[in-house]
């Protein structure tokens, strides 16, 4: 009876002190004092809580949906991470700004001194540029993963390497070559060339690659901007099992690079070449990115996507149909 009287005595006391602290928030100092006991006996209750099971901790989020969404997106792509940002009803711009901050802090998170980043153009890895907000410089190298495209900004990957460069506090270095070559053996040449060579040798093995996901679907889409092109082209493509755009090359739904001439003129790394990054992140955000994601993530060239809450619901609905079916 003695003994069980002080069971009791000594789990009231571990259930006082737990409770003060993860309740409460006091500081184990304070309980010390308040209890009139050594903070190192409080510490020790504490420990006790702990290892006996008394002490449960839940975390919840206020955006679960979008913590469930990263979890299974993760679990059904195979990927190492996934950030999901809320969609802003009505407003793509301002959702595509949502998905560039949180694909800002997952880079600022990754970034260690001394990596290279590699990126693409595109309006994604521009709204990324723009959103980041670092605490202190990086002494990081940016370099472009292509060819440049002179125009809009955001199909510019050199003017987004230098951007991103100076954001960060780094140094960048460019292509100097166009993103497409007149033919194969031109670009065989472009790639060869010294100063061009040795930017695509550092993106091999960069420490990040930043990369846009493109859609071939839309009139609007950042591909046409890299290379104009008729109707009729467009939905023959589609015809032909091209879903979407990866470092500029056209991509089948299942993540295959397609066997077409425009791919074979690209100045430009290959996709499979990324596996070689230690992480890669890729950012995308709309309706119109649901078949570009699945055919990347088809191709595994990810261990990373951020993208926004519906484009997220869509594509997973769409590869648990899929598997259903299967």
């Amino acid at each position: 009876m003695a003994e069980r009287k002080e069971d009791f005595e000594s789990i009231r006391q571990i259930y006082t002190v737990c409770v003060l602290h993860f309740i409460d928030g006091m500081k184990q100092a304070d309980i010390a004092i308040a209890l009139n006991l050594s903070t190192s006996k409080v510490n020790r209750l504490i420990t006790q809580g702990r290892k006996s099971g008394m002490v449960k901790i839940a975390i919840e989020s206020p955006f679960q949906r979008l913590v469930d969404l990263e979890k299974r997106l993760k679990e059904k792509a195979g990927l190492a991470s996934a950030v999901v940002a809320p969609t802003v009803s009505g407003s793509p711009e301002t959702t595509l700004k949502q998905v560039g901050r949180a694909a800002g802090n997952q880079l600022l998170e990754t970034l260690r001194d001394g990596d290279v980043i590699a990126i693409t153009g595109g309006k994604a890895v521009s709204a990324v540029v723009e959103a980041l907000e670092p605490e202190r410089a990086f002494d990081v190298t940016v370099v472009p993963l292509t060819g440049g495209v002179q125009g809009k900004f955001y199909t510019d990957v050199n003017h987004l390497a230098s951007r991103l460069a100076e954001r960060l506090g780094g140094k960048n270095m460019l292509v100097h070559a166009p993103l497409f070559a007149e033919s194969r053996e031109q670009r065989d040449m472009l790639m060869e060339m010294g100063s061009v060579k040795e930017v695509f040798d550092l993106a091999r093995k960069a420490s990040v690659a930043l990369t846009g996901i493109g859609s071939i679907l839309t009139p609007g889409s950042s591909y046409y901007d890299l290379h104009p092109m008729p109707n009729p082209d467009r939905q023959f493509l589609l015809k032909s099992g091209v879903r979407g755009e990866f470092l500029a090359h056209l991509i089948r739904e299942d993540g295959t690079v397609g066997d077409y001439p425009l791919n074979s003129r690209l100045v430009a790394l290959e996709p499979d070449e990324l596996s070689q990054c230690r992480h890669t992140i890729g950012v995308a955000a709309g309706a119109e990115k649901i078949l570009p994601i699945r055919a990347v993530l088809n191709g595994r060239f990810l261990d990373s996507l951020v993208v926004d809450e519906e484009t997220a619901g869509a594509v997973l609905d769409a590869m648990e149909n899929l598997q259903d079916v299967a």
